[in-house]
């Protein structure tokens, strides 16, 4: 039984080249994870950090609810399977199989047992006493296969065991190993760079580029819901389609415009509700992405025109290439370049124009700067417009009381709701139109007076009540933040520093502090580890770090560092915050007591502690 946790995992080399960053995952007992993505992202590094054939430069690693950072390979009961099979050419495939075990000292008689009931899991029990020339590329590799499961890994890792094989090779391995994970019942971490291979064997798959995680989920979220550009591109085949348009919002449809040809279509709003409203004034370039199966050929009040460049019949299916630029006679990528994927057979001419309709139920488009999903499947925001009047918010005809801490002279207002502030219970005010199940919640999509509103929730409803955690939300004006979350950190910038303490006139001990605010706060015992483990000399006591509290992690008590109230939020319900002056610093913190002039005391809560080596800006904690 292994669930491994990678913890702020980076791995930096002396150059300050950082080959994997800041990466986070909690994989589950018997999961087939696929680490997936270009040459050179940083999925096998991580692969080898796991394993321990690469040291971790900061974060932690644990498997089995262990922590490993510092252990040896042999000591994480784990096994490889490398690219190379690196069979031993001069022994037999039974030696080949039975060598880890043999330098264990393993019992012959239990060697015997493990290499032959691997041998008949694999298929490969009549080659037991053949040596590795003798076979295929296939069967050496469920050779290496077989060496790497005798020993009955807690966890297996797979680094492009593919690579080598033709492509009739490569089908028929990928299903002997997802068979091979199922009756082993362990947990496999398998690295490869073919899409493919990611999408039909992994239960859940990591996209990485330049060392970054991009996206984990599903083979089946991934496709329908990048959340990038990057992941919508090189999840799929062929490759989605992309164009550069701006989108205007007119009554209750959007405008799309193409921007490098003279084409536009109208997509009903409903199915861009999602969309951040500055996306929607008709002046921001963004990138509008489709799949191939999502386009048709057929003519609608929507259709846009395409000359065909050339056709692909596949059998089952048809690839039809195209550009929506009529005048558009080179060869090569363009803006407007358009692969459309049909079932069967299709007559098509080359140079012919032809009509094509886009389905909007599977449109994804993307921010062109930085090539994020602005139409998420969970938004983060609701961004709607709001009254204010008398102290109320008129939120599409419903009303709720401000609290004290927001005082507003009445006007219009944008505001950003985090789902998460949109409080619901059973009720019969709003109505519910959908309820999505994601990641164990349920994405509610409200119906208030034909506006729409998103929320999250451990429960699906046909109707609610909601209310609104007012210290979450923000207000602009004139794009500008009038309110803004009371929820936000306190970020200091410290050091991580020892001092020798002596126990007598020889014996002394170490003592570590976290130094911020020109104070000493005694570090935990977790807190030192986690820091001294990310190092192996005592540069973390020479670098600057950033360290953040909650409000909620600071508290107003009877000793401590001295500051002063100089601002009181009170948000109803109990839910008072205040702002103290400490030093130079502006604090917030949760408190329902102190008064603005009260001269007070606060202690930290280091156990709540964030940590960022600011010179890398790397996550230690």
């Amino acid at each position: 039984m292994a669930n491994l946790s990678l913890k702020h995992i980076y791995k930096v080399y002396p150059n300050g080249t950082k080959a994997v960053n800041d990466f986070n995952m909690d994989i589950k007992d018997k999961e087939f994870i696929v680490f997936v993505g270009p040459s050179g992202c940083g999925k096998s590094t991580t692969l080898r950090m796991i394993a321990g054939l690469e040291k971790i430069t900061y974060g932690e690693l644990t498997i089995a609810d262990e922590v490993v950072n510092s252990l040896e390979p042999k000591e994480r009961d784990i096994a490889m399977v490398f690219q190379n099979y690196a069979l031993y050419p001069h022994m037999t495939i039974y030696e080949n199989i039975a060598f880890g075990l043999r330098t264990r000292k393993v019992n012959k008689k239990i060697i015997d047992e493990k290499v032959k009931e691997a041998a008949k899991t694999l298929g490969i029990e009549e080659y037991l006493y053949k040596k590795p020339k003798e076979m295929s590329g296939g069967q050496r590799q469920r050779v290496a296969l077989g060496r790497a499961i005798v020993r009955e890994p807690k966890v297996m890792l797979l680094d492009e065991p593919l690579s080598n094989l033709d492509a009739k090779l490569r089908t028929q391995m990928r299903s002997e190993i997802v068979k091979l994970h199922k009756k082993l019942n362990t947990t496999f971490i398998y690295v490869t760079h073919d899409q493919v291979e990611a999408m039909t064997m992994g239960t859940r798959i990591v996209v990485m580029k330049d060392g970054f995680v991009k996206q984990i989920d599903s083979p089946k979220n991934l496709y329908r819901y990048p959340s990038n550009k990057f992941v919508a591109s090189f999840i799929g085949s062929p490759q989605m389609n992309f164009f550069n348009v701006t989108l205007k919002k007119q009554n209750n449809d959007v405008k799309v415009e193409f921007l490098n040809v003279k084409e536009e279509i109208s997509i009903p709003f409903d199915k861009l509700v999602k969309i951040k409203p500055n996306f929607l004034d008709g002046t921001k370039e963004v990138v509008l992405g489709i799949r191939s199966e999502n386009i048709s050929l057929k003519k609608s009040s929507n259709s846009l025109k395409m000359k065909v460049s050339h056709v692909e019949e596949l059998g089952n299916e048809t690839l039809v290439y195209g550009d929506l630029d009529l005048n558009n006679d080179a060869i090569g990528d363009s803006p407007t370049k358009v692969i459309i994927k049909i079932p069967g057979f299709k007559e098509i001419e080359a140079g012919s124009i032809v009509d094509i309709s886009l389905d909007f139920s599977f449109l994804h488009l993307f921010d062109k700067e930085s090539e994020e999903s602005i139409l998420k499947r969970v938004p983060d925001n609701n961004y709607v417009n709001v009254e204010v009047k008398d102290n109320k918010l008129d939120l599409f005809g419903l009303e709720f009381n401000l609290p004290k801490a927001i005082l507003l002279p009445s006007s219009s207002y944008e505001a950003l709701i985090p789902l998460e502030a949109i409080k619901v219970k059973e009720g019969d005010k709003v109505k519910v139109k959908e309820n999505e199940e994601v990641d164990e919640k349920y994405l509610l999509t409200l119906d208030i007076n034909e506006h729409v509103l998103f929320a999250l929730n451990e429960k699906k409803y046909q109707s609610v009540d909601i209310s609104i955690d007012m210290s979450q939300i923000t207000l602009l004006k004139d794009g500008k933040e009038v309110i803004c979350p009371v929820e936000r950190n306190n970020v200091f910038v410290g050091e991580f520093i020892n001092k020798k303490i002596k126990d007598g006139k020889i014996k002394s001990h170490n003592e570590y502090y976290l130094k911020f605010l020109d104070e000493e706060f005694p570090s935990t015992d977790l807190i030192t580890k986690k820091m001294c483990q990310a190092y192996d000399d005592r540069r973390v006591f020479h670098e600057k770090f950033s360290f953040s509290f909650r409000p909620s992690s600071i508290k107003i008590s009877d000793s401590g560092v001295k500051g002063k109230v100089i601002k009181e939020m009170d948000y109803g319900n109990n839910k008072k915050y205040v702002t103290l002056k400490v030093k130079d610093h502006e604090i917030v913190v949760l408190d329902s007591k102190a008064k603005v002039d009260d001269e007070v005391y606060i202690t930290f809560n280091i156990d709540e502690i964030g940590v960022t080596e600011i010179g890398r800006d790397i996550k230690v904690i």
